[in-house]
């Protein structure tokens, strides 16, 4: 039997078999008709962005890029990505070359799979998937978190597309591979720009293999909240990828961190474009010169928001540390350590959103 609501509020253990073990999310509590937040969604005051309104800083953008205005005798396109790599850490491209229908057919598997039931959705959480490539869940990291996120996720390792096939769920299988699929070349583009700045003339198959050996696209839904002012869809961090090409709906909700970290950004929602952000991994192979930038997401009291990132990585066996072009060219010192992609990426996941503090793992002291 389903737990009541006033047993959701007071009990953890309930909340948990509801949420995560039956596989309702957090889109099962608002499908309940909850009228007040949970306790156990209710965040400290100073990570609540209505604490932070004065913070805001309205008249700021991250960069829009057009892609399309490149050609071989046009540097502007390059010299604009590489700047706001280095300043800011995030910039939207629109006319990137991925179709506008693949980012519509994505978006609208994320909702088919939401819309699924409960029983057939946890099919793929951590304790009933059939593979460690595939997790659906909600929140970030329950077992650490003193508060949980306003957030389901289902989270798809790429290994190859028959393994996808396979274990892939059907509901959005195949327009999360098209996605991929689709987003490649755009992916080799920004990184053969991103590593001329770095002296890194070609990328090689070992350097191609570093810098994006494996992929993981996540389909986030986040659903109506009450209180909504009380928590976070995702709170505070950084990613842990080389890049993450993010679709964001229309919705909004996505805040980013100003270069003196005084302030947040909203990064308004612009048709077909996909938001490009810098991962920890770059920043520590850019020994620092590109930016991985702090950023959060907002719940919402009146409206449903869905996004799609695909996180771009080193594999999890590749050792990752400054590159040694980015040391010869000025001589500068090492500002990270060598260390094994996933012992940073479990390092990440052992503990709840914490800003920055992922990136101290790796820096030399």
């Amino acid at each position: 039997m389903a737990p009541t609501r006033s047993m959701m509020m007071d009990s953890p253990s309930d909340l948990n078999e509801f949420v995560m073990i039956q596989g309702n999310g957090v889109k099962g509590l608002y499908e309940m008709g909850l009228k007040t937040l949970p306790k156990q969604y209710i965040h400290p005051l100073e990570e609540r962005m209505s604490m932070m309104t004065n913070k805001v800083v309205p008249q700021e953008s991250i960069p829009i890029i057009d892609m399309s205005n490149n050609n071989n005798n046009n540097c502007d396109v390059e010299d604009a990505i590489c700047d706001a790599a280095e300043k800011w850490g995030f910039f939207q491209v629109i006319n990137h070359g991925v179709p506008t229908q693949v980012l519509e057919n994505v978006k609208d598997a994320t909702y088919r799979f939401y819309e699924l039931a409960a029983e057939e959705k946890v099919k793929y959480t951590k304790e009933n998937s059939p593979t460690k490539h595939v997790r659906y869940g909600s929140s970030f990291s329950p077992e650490a978190e003193k508060a949980l996120e306003w957030k389901d996720y289902l989270s798809l390792f790429y290994v190859s597309e028959d393994e996808a096939i396979a274990t892939w769920p059907y509901a959005c299988r195949n327009e999360a591979l098209e996605y991929m699929k689709k987003s490649e070349a755009l992916i080799k583009r920004l990184l053969n720009i991103l590593m001329k700045r770095l002296n890194v003339k070609e990328i090689d198959e070992t350097k191609e293999a570093l810098l994006m050996g494996s992929k993981r696209i996540n389909l986030n839904y986040y659903p109506v909240c009450p209180n909504h002012d009380l928590t976070v869809a995702i709170g505070r961090h950084s990613d842990v990828s080389t890049l993450t090409i993010l679709l964001q709906d229309q919705t909004g909700g996505l805040f980013v961190r100003t270069e003196d970290r005084r302030g947040w950004i909203h990064v308004p929602p612009i048709p077909g474009a996909l938001v490009i952000n810098i991962g920890d991994a770059l920043q520590i192979m850019s020994n620092g010169r590109y930016k991985s930038i702090e950023h959060r997401v907002t719940a919402n009291g009146s409206k449903t928001r869905v996004s799609v990132p695909i996180f771009v990585n080193p594999r999890p066996s590749d050792v990752i540390g400054p590159f040694l072009e980015v040391l010869a060219s000025d001589g500068e010192k090492a500002k990270y350590k060598n260390v094994l992609y996933s012992d940073y990426v479990k390092h990440f996941f052992r503990k709840a959103h914490d800003g920055k503090m992922t990136i101290e793992y790796a820096k030399i002291t």
